[in-house]
């Protein structure tokens, strides 16, 4: 799901060093993202997706991203809204607006989708360089069991940290809705733990899968 950082980043891209699973069959390639795949082996996950029931898609009739909720509302009440929870957990060598720790004003993103170094920058002219993604996006959530669910949660998916990763801002705006059947992180190296995340937060909320989505999750942990 597109999630513009309001005052967002800008980004210098610069080549940055790829990897893939571990010699251990471990998901986590060391990039930004938080917990979430990392730990879990490809055998695992397979065994995950085994878990989750198989549908056909629903249609889009009546979605609309307020169903979710406001915007990065402060669902875990520490005082700071969900965007910046997940800048601060997703950047590193962050700064902050004087006097309030809320606020990231500056950070390094080494970004799971491309493999880009991106340097973030608060401004209302750099907002769509560095975007929070849903890994599942909320419009697929609402195709795929979300459309049933009440609001609070609704409201706890699209504020989950489980299901939010900082990312390379065209490449979120790429992926738009799809799924794993329409698109995948053109970073190879990252596909093993992008959609172990994904399965992880389906099992989590009790989400479906298409068999076409399936079959491209499959796919991708028969690589790992």
């Amino acid at each position: 799901m597109r999630a513009a950082l309001g005052r967002g980043a800008v980004a210098a891209t610069i080549a940055f060093a790829m990897a893939g699973c571990g010699p251990t069959g471990g998901l986590d390639d060391g990039f930004s993202g938080g917990s979430g795949g990392g730990g879990k082996s490809a055998a695992g996950a397979l065994a995950d997706l085994e878990k989750l029931e198989v549908k056909g898609r629903a249609p889009m009739t009546g979605f609309d991203r307020d169903k979710f909720g406001p915007p990065w509302a402060d669902v875990d009440k520490n005082g700071c809204d969900t965007r910046n929870d997940i800048l601060k957990r997703d950047l590193k060598e962050e700064t902050f607006k004087k006097g309030d720790e809320c606020v990231v004003l500056t950070g390094v993103l080494h970004d799971p989708y491309s493999g880009r170094t991106i340097m973030f920058e608060r401004g209302a002219k750099t907002s769509m360089a560095v975007q929070i993604d849903h890994v599942i996006a909320l419009a697929d959530a609402w195709q795929k069991g979300a459309r049933q669910w009440p609001s609070s949660k609704r409201r706890e998916l699209a504020n989950d940290p489980l299901n939010l990763l900082a990312v390379d801002g065209p490449l979120n705006s790429q992926k738009g809705a799809g799924d794993a059947a329409t698109w995948l992180p053109p970073r190879r190296a990252y596909r093993c733990a992008y959609v172990t995340r994904q399965i992880e937060v389906k099992l989590k909320y009790g989400l479906w899968v298409t068999s076409a989505e399936k079959d491209a999750m499959k796919t991708v942990l028969s690589s790992c």
